[in-house]
């Protein structure tokens, strides 16, 4: 339509898909607002200039060099619908030019922060077990089943990371009557005590936490700063629920750690995902096990494109996208985060 003098918008969501994000009415609004041009990751740089030259949104993460970016001139966001922040195109020329890169992620806080939940009170009261040894006839009644049971309500609680994952969690954790302590080397400590909890080092949320739940981003600072010593200096018996990624532990470590007694753990997450049917994380009693699942609802996937469709309408009014969560400056470049390689 060579009079359409809708924005231009190409669409790139992989792995999601615009069918995933997007409910029936949304998707339809998209397409009636904005010419929308759908490709490959790895095949923006082959769109013709005819394209690029007119492109004011890229909805997805696609890897940009420098030439690519030269071609985009109109370019006002990069709406990241992955949720991780990839260390795969020039931020600081896409920051000099005023282009805003956001990213949905948040979406996915309050159904991990459930999880997360879900996970503390089963291995404070072994659900998972009792309901298998219920199936297999090998049930134990009353207190006889309740012989390694705690409750949560009161417990000491450890947090590591408080970005919008740690605060939903939190929030989550609120009606326990818990101390909760938390650790966030990016966060001020003011800001932790108006959310009603206690800045701590990483010794202390490690030695004085019955439970310990990670939610902290991969970086080029704390890959894999969670490893033997760590896990050696937690209570016996203390619980570390891994939610966030795996790259932040050394999981082998961790393995360790549960086989031997010490601790037992529960992880949403796994250094290879899907996990060979192989990995002995499969068999280790002690370890509770969820297949990247945590945050995987439809609800937390069409609020993606909502807010990626508000976000949009604000910056064509010439106002600040307000919905996403921009990538910083200062710390986008540090991330490491792993693709996300299933939905």
């Amino acid at each position: 339509m060579p009079n359409d003098t809708r924005p231009l918008a190409i669409s790139v969501p992989a792995p999601r898909t615009l069918d995933l994000i997007f409910t029936a009415d949304a998707l339809k609004q998209l397409h009636e607002r904005y010419r929308i041009v759908e490709t490959d990751p790895d095949e923006i740089a082959g769109l013709g200039d005819e394209v690029l030259s007119q492109a004011r949104y890229i909805i997805g993460q696609p890897p940009l060099d420098h030439d690519t970016l030269a071609r985009l001139p109109k370019l006002r966001a990069i709406l990241n619908v992955e949720s991780n922040l990839i260390n795969n195109m020039p931020y600081e020329v896409l920051f000099e030019r005023g282009v805003h890169v956001v990213t949905t992620g948040q979406v996915f806080a309050e159904p991990v922060a459930e999880m997360g939940l879900a996970m503390a009170l089963n291995i404070a009261r072994g659900i998972v077990d009792a309901d298998l040894a219920f199936r297999e006839g090998r049930e134990l009644w009353g207190g006889d089943g309740n012989r390694s049971a705690r409750l949560l309500s009161g417990s000491d609680i450890g947090i590591i990371g408080f970005g919008d994952l740690g605060k939903a969690l939190n929030r989550v954790l609120s009606g326990f009557r818990a101390r909760i302590r938390v650790f966030d080397p990016w966060m001020p400590a003011s800001i932790l005590r108006d959310n009603g909890v206690e800045p701590a080092s990483l010794e202390t949320v490690l030695t004085e936490s019955d439970f310990v739940f990670v939610v902290a981003s991969v970086t080029s600072e704390n890959e894999g700063f969670l490893g033997a010593r760590a896990f050696a200096s937690m209570r016996p018996g203390a619980a570390f629920i891994l939610l966030s990624r795996a790259g932040v532990v050394d999981f082998d470590a961790l393995m360790a750690a549960v086989e031997s007694g010490h601790i037992v753990a529960a992880s949403d997450v796994f250094p290879q995902e899907p996990l060979p049917l192989d990995h002995r994380v499969r068999r280790l009693p002690g370890f509770l096990r969820s297949a990247h699942r945590a945050g995987a609802l439809d609800s937390a996937f069409k609020k993606m494109g909502d807010m990626v469709l508000e976000d949009m309408d604000l910056m064509d009014r010439d106002l600040p996208p307000m919905r996403c969560k921009r990538a910083e400056r200062e710390t986008v470049a540090r991330m490491r985060s792993k693709p996300v390689t299933v939905n």
